[in-house]
């Protein structure tokens, strides 16, 4: 299938491919090896409270969260 670029550096995805891939709103765009990859991507929605109960639960503090953050971001 072809698609075409715009000016906008935007592409649209043939509906044939789309109708794959039910409920996809994201890809993972990479280029290897010459090629432009779109990986399709699920996001699911978080409820913070939900992430906060989880955090008490487990008796971490602020702290250990800005710890985790920090190891995280170093890798």
């Amino acid at each position: 299938m072809l698609a075409r670029l715009t000016s906008k550096n935007q592409i649209t995805i043939p509906k044939g491919i789309m109708a794959r891939l039910p409920d996809v709103q994201y890809f993972d765009v990479d280029y290897v090896d010459g090629k432009i990859l779109l990986k399709p991507l699920k996001v699911h929605g978080t409820d913070l409270g939900e992430v906060r109960a989880k955090i008490k639960s487990l008796g971490l503090s602020e702290d250990c969260v800005d710890e985790a953050i920090r190891w995280a971001r170093s890798r």
